[in-house]
């Protein structure tokens, strides 16, 4: 861990109490990376998503006098629960996957800024409750669409994505992961079994299956990840799961987030946290980075605990 990063940990915690700026409360955060600056957004808007942009991890703005980049009824589908975003670029094209009506849908724009618009309204998928989109393209130009869907529980599916249609290839979707670990499946709330909050990454031929467990308004709700050797598996779960849990990063309710690459080239990952020990809403923001070992060609992922940061919003 850098002098630099414990720098910005410091930081981020002082500004936090000063009255000109406030943590963030954005749940299932997502953030993009390009050209130096970090855009996020996340669950936290009743009627669309709104961003915000920073060069640091730790301060954070709205990059204009309107911060909404997606809303509803505007060229859009969903009247509520707009939930779990993902920024996703191709080419020249910036997308936005996210839920609306528990169903996945997909808006583009030409800025990373929005606003995020269909061209046909509809969801990715009608026939079934959907919910907490990831794109990925891969190395051949195949799309995949990492999802959650229901079923006495939640859990995690992939199918291929066409690009054309912004459908999915039906015959293509497949189940990825239930929960099978202890830690997946506390006794600190009672609910069905559930996984969600899919980021995946590709490194040297590997595929890494980021996820959450538990449910989300439990103490223990977490994330680890699993690795295969293609897109639809089969997944081998990291032996020493969970790697974000209270147990760790010292907060409840820590999970559902994005792994992407900051400062010093490291993988970082943007999670959520309960509000207090006491309360769950709303949620808070946090950003951790991730220390990596690389072992017989597979990458071992830890949080990084001193470098966590507390980001704050400018007013």
């Amino acid at each position: 861990m850098t002098t630099a990063v414990l720098t910005l940990f410091c930081v981020s915690a002082a500004y936090a109490q000063r009255q000109d700026y406030n943590e963030i409360y954005l749940a299932d955060p997502t953030v993009y990376a390009e050209d130096g600056i970090y855009y996020m957004t996340g669950t936290g808007q009743p009627e669309g998503f709104a961003i915000l942009e920073s060069s640091d991890l730790v301060h954070w703005k709205a990059p204009g006098p309107d911060p909404m980049i997606l809303r509803k009824g505007t060229g859009t589908f969903g009247n509520k629960w707009f939930w779990a975003p993902q920024f996703f670029k191709d080419g020249d094209v910036y997308y936005l996957a996210y839920t609306a009506d528990e169903q996945i849908a997909i808006a583009c724009s030409d800025v990373v800024s929005g606003p995020f618009l269909q061209d046909v309204v509809g969801p990715v998928d009608a026939s079934a409750k959907n919910i907490d989109p990831f794109i990925f393209k891969d190395d051949d130009g195949k799309y995949y669409l990492y999802h959650v869907r229901f079923g006495h529980g939640n859990f995690i599916w992939v199918a291929e994505l066409d690009p054309d249609s912004g459908h999915l290839v039906k015959e293509t979707l497949r189940k990825c992961l239930e929960c099978t670990e202890d830690w997946e499946h506390t006794s600190a709330y009672q609910s069905d079994p559930i996984m969600e909050g899919p980021s995946v990454i590709k490194v040297d031929g590997i595929y890494y299956l980021f996820y959450s467990a538990n449910h989300y308004m439990s103490p223990d709700y977490a994330a680890g990840y699993a690795w295969a050797e293609t897109p639809f598996g089969p997944w081998h779960k990291n032996p020493d799961n969970p790697v974000i849990h209270r147990s760790i990063v010292g907060e409840n309710g820590s999970g559902h987030g994005d792994i992407f690459i900051g400062p010093y080239g490291r993988y970082w990952y943007v999670y959520h946290v309960h509000n207090s020990d006491a309360m769950v809403h709303p949620r808070k923001t946090r950003i951790i980075p991730l220390s990596v070992i690389e072992t017989g060609g597979i990458l071992s992922f830890r949080a990084d605990t001193a470098g966590k940061i507390i980001p704050v919003q400018e007013h």
